[in-house]
Order: C-alpha cells, then structure tokens, then sequence
C-alpha cells in the first residue's frame, strides 16, 4: 500500500489534492501514524482534532494527517458538508484513526478505507458524535454504519457507533448548554494508563454529558464517569464555555444518579474482520480541551492504544500554537478556513 507522498510522486495525488489535509510530522521514519477524522456541525470537531494532532506530533513524536469535511467546489472546511470527506486513504498507513464525525453519508470510495480499516482490527479513538458519526441511506452499500441500524446485518444493530464503540446516539443526560461535565475516576480504575497523572475533576468540558444504556455491552471497561454541573448563572454573550465553569456545583438528584460512563475502552469485531480496540469519550468539543486534564485523558488513552508507555504523569499535553476554540453550536463554525490553516505555526 503507497502512502501519500507515494501517491503524488506516482501522481496519482496533486499538490492541490493534498491542500484538502493537513499533516503534522513524526520523530523518525518509523513514527507511528495518526489520522485525525474531524466532521461534525455542532462541537467544533474542526478546531480540535488538529489540536490534538499538533500536540501528538510536537510533544509525542507522532506523525499525523488530520481529514476535514470539505466543500468540493471551494475546498473549504464546511461542517455541513455531509458526504465528503477527502484524503481518506491514509488509513492504509494509520497505526490510529480518531474520528468525531456525527450523520456522515459518505461516498463509497472513501467509506472503503475507513471498512477496510476496522475490518484490520486496528485501534479507534472515538470523540463526542462519533456515537451517531454516520446516517448512511437506507438503500446504499453502507446503510448499515448508520446510528441506530436494525437492518437484516443482525451482528450491526445499532450501526457504527454500537458495533465498535459501544454505544450508538441515546440522549443529552445532561441539560445541553447549561450543565457541564466533570470527570470522575472510575471505581478501581485509578491505575489505568489512560488515567495516569489524573485525579477527580480534572477532566472536564462545557459539553454535557451524554446518557448511554446500562449494564454497558460485554467487552466494555468504563474508566472515567461523568458528573453533571449545573451552571452558577446564565451564559455569558462572547463566553466560549457558555457561563460554565470547572468549579460549578454538583447537580442534585437523578442527573447524577447513576453517574453515566464518559470514556471506556472496548473490543470490537467487524463480521468478517479481525478483533480491535477502541476507546471512546463522549466528552470531545473543542471547548473541552480547554482543561488540561481532558487533554490529558485523550492522549494517554491514544498512546495506550499506540503500545506507548504511558508516562506515569500523564503524557504532556501543552497546548501547541494559537488555540482559541469556538463556542458549540450548529452553524457558527468560522467560515472561509482551508486545511492549511491549521498547519503547524513557527516555533
């Protein structure tokens, strides 16, 4: 399989086909390649993947390719771009995929790579929407990625998100845009890689947390809990988080009672394919990476699932460049922007 800079020298890619992605370099030719799936409306997928993968290459020596939803006609990132997601095909060399899709139907080229992907029973990290990242037609080859699926593929039920990460698009547990997540170890989990360096509270975002159906699937390990915070006062107007802050109260009754799982590994197997693990959160808008410690969880969840070592710290998770994430909200994504400027800034 040719990666990419195979492909343009083989010119099968032009140098305006890689403009649709941005890459972020490795330490040494045999770094471990990340590919970063951004594609969602609402939570900002756009801002924080690349952070992620600038953080990746700059702090962990990993080389990453982060995929935008891109407007074919303008090659700008446009969120609300449904069915196109182009550069797909480094999955053949990725060692990861991290995906925060939510209701893609996309083209039967580019849902090949990502089939063939998981069918190889490589590692996914999935973020926020990816729960629900696909809504296939019903009368496509790939109607059975979507949330939600009860088609005639029984092992399918539930779609994507069932099948491989464990749960598919339930509810909001918590009140969306008011009440906030803080993360809570999970009981016996403390030791986990994934939650090295972490204490309760560090974790936390302004997006809320979602409600998954309990007992979890056979082959799940929930690691971190989601403890629902109600907001001291109203939104702030030009305040990213909403008005919602780290130290806000605990929510009374039934939001916090259970507390729902916000992050748990799990082995997944594609009929026909070889066994996987993924790791999903549903914490994941760009605001969330505000916390270091929501930083922290996902890159030693993504170095764990690499076969790194995670440090007995946590891995380091400064932030990498200009980072300003915009607020969660359907059609308020920064409009105009290319792949490039996302690029790595001088250092």
């Amino acid at each position: 399989m040719m990666d990419l800079l195979t492909l343009m020298i083989a010119g099968v890619l032009t140098p305006s086909d890689t403009d649709l992605w941005v890459s972020y370099p490795g330490a040494g030719d045999d770094a471990p390649h990340v590919v970063l799936i951004a594609g969602d409306e609402e939570y900002r997928s756009e801002e924080a993947l690349p952070q992620l993968g600038k953080i990746l290459s700059v702090h962990h020596g990993v080389r990453c390719t982060v995929l935008f939803p891109i407007d074919p006609q303008s090659g700008e990132i446009v969120p609300t771009c449904l069915d196109n997601i182009p550069g797909l095909e480094a999955l053949e060399t990725a060692d990861l995929m991290v995906i925060a899709t939510r209701f893609r139907d996309l083209p039967d080229e580019q849902m090949q790579h990502i089939d063939a992907y998981l069918k190889a029973g490589k590692p996914v990290l999935g973020l926020r929407t990816a729960t629900h990242g696909f809504r296939n037609a019903k009368d496509g080859p790939w109607a059975h990625y979507a949330n939600g699926y009860n088609g005639p593929r029984s092992e399918w039920k539930g779609g994507f998100g069932r099948l491989v990460l464990g749960e598919k698009w339930v509810a909001h547990h918590g009140a969306h845009g008011s009440q906030s997540s803080r993360g809570i170890l999970a009981p016996d989990q403390a030791k986990h890689p994934a939650l090295r360096g972490l204490s309760d509270g560090d974790v936390w975002g302004p997006s809320d947390v979602y409600r998954v159906r309990m007992p979890m699937l056979e082959g799940t390990e929930v690691v971190m809990l989601g403890q629902v915070l109600d907001r001291a006062g109203p939104g702030e107007d030009g305040d990213p988080l909403m008005g919602m802050r780290p130290d806000d109260r605990v929510a009374e009754g039934a939001r916090n009672d259970p507390l729902m799982p916000l992050a748990w590994f799990r082995s997944y197997e594609l009929p026909g394919g070889k066994p996987g693990k993924a790791f999903t959160s549903t914490l994941g808008a760009s605001t969330d990476l505000v916390a270091p410690g929501s930083r922290r969880m996902l890159i030693n969840a993504a170095l764990h699932l690499l076969g790194r070592e995670v440090p007995k710290g946590g891995a380091e998770v400064a932030l990498v460049g200009t980072y300003e994430p915009s607020r969660f909200a359907f059609g308020r994504y920064r409009a105009g922007l290319r792949p490039a400027d996302y690029a790595l800034e001088s250092r």
